[in-house]
């Protein structure tokens, strides 16, 4: 059979824990819904333990029938007592270097009449290799296939996943056990029908898919059960067919077998490692507590450690003795110190080799079965292959200790005393740093600081000094500092008097604190204070400015257009913020030759710059439609005004111009919102003729639409602050507009409230409109209401 791919053999425990279980290095978070790495690696070296306890346990109660047989045996052969049976038994073992279970598998394979007479032996077992299994393992199966006089036997174990693997296979070749290494679970070998099957397998043959199927083609497979199903399946092998094995003999290979897969357990994690006495001397002689770990597995990558050796100061937080800690691995012992990251710590000083000290370092122990948060203090470095770890728990003093030192440099603080009786002088060790002081300075005395500051704050300092020493009383003050490097510090100075009987000052104790972050601070806040305060008065004259060019373009009222055969009326309301004064404009006037002009436009952007902008475009068109030229003719000339008058600004507009002799309307768009016509009591938008903004392009066409008017039509022009949203298309708000102005009003005025009142507009920005209405003859009666 050919050998499956790498990839696709499930891991073999015996080789070692597998890459993902390695000890894994410092990378980017876990995706969400995943366990971080350190936990991961815990959780698999502690499944793996679990197993190999597990199998033990399995492994133990499987054997106790076996031993307890070989007990009754030797009773009866010694015709003694079942306890000194029992006691004999573990004699013949040790003498014979035998497990009890390998003895008393001895014991009964060697009865009378449990192999044919006459049955033909395999050949020997080939010498061991390295990683070979043990001469009992090989000697038990070479005896099981003697009894049913067998060519050949292999004992499988089942691995992770359901794989095979050749535990033992005597009678075989090397190069048959090589090909056959690693049988995968979907390979119909009889072993893995029988691990399947959960049930015995055979005699069967000829068969052409397993272990040396070319000379021994006829197969029995026994699979060996443990709780979570078969651990291993022996299986024999005959270069005939067999014949049917009897009841009796299935027993005696069952059992024969099972010894075969006790022999193989794995060894459990409390075994004992030895140590050199002079290792062991020089961890106890250490006053703190210590730990000396070797990398497990041995030889290959670490994946966790096993603790070999605890010192006397060593004490255990779960108040384990010494014994029940050594020898064990420490993701045994401290699991959830391990997961908290303690194991992976532990790798990384162990493949780097540089020591850590953490003077507060949070994990959490099992106390029993409670989990207990713990502050420890911890250091960790390599001694060899192995890692000596010492850890303490820290004390209150402790805490406080490291809190007012944490303190004092997250604070930039640092304390002083001077003794004024005896001239000692005692800093605390960032002083002189503090200060800006050389590199190994020595205290100053109070009386001689004023020779370190600037000389503009000398008098301050001299001030505090005298306060303290000569009035006894508290005082501070901030000065600056001259360091080497001719960097400023600001530095605050607080000193306090201690007083002796009589009142007089003993001695001085203070801090200084390094205030320089605080004073630049201080000062940039100033001046961006100072620098607001320039944008904001700025702001507020821009601002006015808008509003008096916007006020002096767009008068409050319209000028009367009865004489063209209108009404009108017109409304222009603010944005609410002051920022955003815009250049929106309306403009309604008559012209000479007795025709209406009507405007409404928005000149991009907000501010003085619109503002002035649409000053200037309101003029222009106003000029140019002296000419008598149409509507769409003036929008083509104002393009032309806006490039020259605005420069790169854009703008929209829309320009009527009303004939009352025939009541027609010529109207054309530069990219702005359509008039709305309210006719009948139905209001509607007109039909968009084309045309681009303003300043969008250097000759644009815009297309002129006429509209035949009656009397009592009523025509509203407006910009888009009236109906723009962000949050969807200007259809929905026209929609809703042309319902709002089909409502019955009492006049113009009325109207144009209502418009602005109802508008679902949300975009804050200025808004005009215009509403003109179309009046009846005179002679036809009094113009009618709206």
């Amino acid at each position: 059979m050919s050998e499956p791919a790498p990839t696709d053999r499930p891991p073999d425990p015996a080789a070692g824990p597998p890459p993902a279980a390695q000890a894994p290095p410092a990378t980017e978070p876990p995706p969400e819904g995943q366990a971080p790495p350190g936990v991961r690696h815990l959780l698999a070296l502690r499944l793996r333990q679990a197993q190999a306890e597990n199998a033990e346990l399995q492994d133990a109660l499987a054997a106790r029938p076996l031993t307890a047989v070989a007990t009754g045996v030797l009773a009866e052969r010694l015709r003694c007592g079942p306890a000194e049976a029992g006691a004999q038994l573990l004699a013949l073992a040790e003498r014979a270097h035998l497990s009890p279970p390998e003895l008393a598998a001895d014991i009964l394979t060697t009865l009378p009449g449990t192999a044919p007479a006459g049955a033909p032996l395999p050949p020997a077992p080939p010498p061991l290799l390295p990683g070979s299994p043990a001469p009992t393992v090989e000697a038990a199966l070479t005896q099981a296939a003697a009894m049913l006089g067998a060519a050949a036997a292999v004992l499988w174990t089942v691995q992770p996943g359901g794989a095979l693997h050749p535990a033992a296979a005597p009678g075989f070749t090397e190069t048959e056990r090589h090909s056959w290494r690693h049988v995968p679970p979907g390979v119909p070998t009889p072993a893995q029908q029988a691990v399947q099957r959960r049930t015995a397998l055979g005699p069967i043959g000829p068969v052409t898919a397993t272990l040396g199927a070319e000379r021994a083609p006829y197969r029995l497979a026994v699979p060996l059960h443990r709780a979570a199903g078969p651990a291993a399946v022996l299986e024999l092998a005959w270069v005939e067919r067999p014949a049917e094995p009897t009841p009796g003999e299935h027993r005696r290979l069952r059992a024969a077998g099972e010894v075969c897969a006790l022999a193989l357990t794995e060894v459990p994690d409390t075994e004992p490692i030895d140590l050199d006495p002079t290792d062991s001397a020089v961890l106890d002689a250490a006053l703190a507590p210590a730990l000396l770990l070797s990398p497990e597995p041995v030889g290959g990558p670490p994946a966790d450690f096993r603790i070999t050796r605890v010192n006397a100061a060593f004490t255990d937080l779960d108040d384990r003795p010494r014994q029940r800690l050594e020898g064990r691995t420490l993701t045994a012992v401290y699991p959830l110190a391990s997961a908290d990251g303690l194991l992976e710590l532990l790798l990384r000083v162990h493949a780097t080799g540089r020591p850590v000290h953490h003077d507060s370092l949070a994990l959490t122990f099992l106390a029993g079965q409670t989990p207990v948060p713990v502050l420890l203090e911890l250091a960790a470095a390599r001694l060899g292959d192995r890692l000596l770890v010492s850890w303490r728990p820290t004390a209150a003093t402790d805490r406080t200790d490291r809190l007012l030192r944490t303190a004092q440099r997250l604070s930039h603080l640092a304390g002083f005393e001077e003794d004024l009786r005896t001239g000692e002088i005692h800093w605390t060790p960032r002083t002189a740093d503090l200060l800006g002081l050389p590199e190994g300075a020595g205290p100053v005395p109070l009386a001689a600081l004023a020779a370190h500051v600037h000389p503009d704050d000398e008098q301050s300092v001299r001030r505090v000094v005298n306060s303290a020493i000569q009035h006894g009383r508290a005082d501070s003050a901030v000065f600056r500092m001259r360091h080497l490097s001719s960097y400023t510090h600001y530095v605050r100075l607080v000193a306090e008097p201690v007083l002796d009987p009589g009142g007089r000052t003993a001695a001085v104790r203070g801090a200084f604190q390094d205030v320089s972050a605080q004073h630049w601070t201080e000062t940039a806040l100033a001046a961006t204070t100072a620098s607001l305060a320039d944008s904001r008065e700025e702001s507020a004259e821009r601002h006015l400015l808008a509003l008096r060019l916007q006020q002096a373009i767009l008068p409050p009222a319209v000028p009367p257009l009865e004489s063209a055969g209108l009404r009108a009326a017109v409304r222009y309301r603010p944005s609410s913020q002051r920022d955003r004064v815009g250049g929106d404009w309306y403009d309604a006037t008559l012209l000479p030759d007795r025709t209406a002009l009507l405007v409404v436009g928005d000149m991009a952007g907000h501010g003085v710059e619109a503002a002035t902008g649409m000053v200037a475009l309101r003029n222009a068109l106003r000029g140019l439609a002296y000419t008598g030229a149409g509507p769409g003719r003036l929008l083509g000339w104002l393009n032309q005004a806006a490039a020259d008058l605005t420069g790169a600004a854009t703008a929209t507009v829309v320009c009527a111009r009303y004939h009352p002799d025939t009541r027609t309307l010529h109207w054309a768009r530069a990219g702005h919102l359509p008039p709305i016509l309210l006719r009948d009591g139905v209001a509607r938008p007109l039909p968009m003729p084309h045309g681009i903004l303003l300043g969008a392009a250097d000759d644009p066409a815009c297309e002129e639409a006429r509209l035949d008017l009656r009397p009592r039509d009523i025509l509203l022009l407006y910009t888009d602050g009236l109906v723009e949203r962000r949050d969807r298309s200007v259809e929905e708000p026209l929609d809703q507009l042309a319902r709002v102005l089909a409502e019955p009003a009492a006049d113009l005025d009325t109207l144009l409230d209502r418009a602005l009142d109802l508008s679902i507009a949300d975009t804050d920005d200025d808004t005009c409109l215009i509403a003109v209405e179309v009046l009846e003859p005179v002679h036809e009666g009094a113009p009618g209401r709206v």
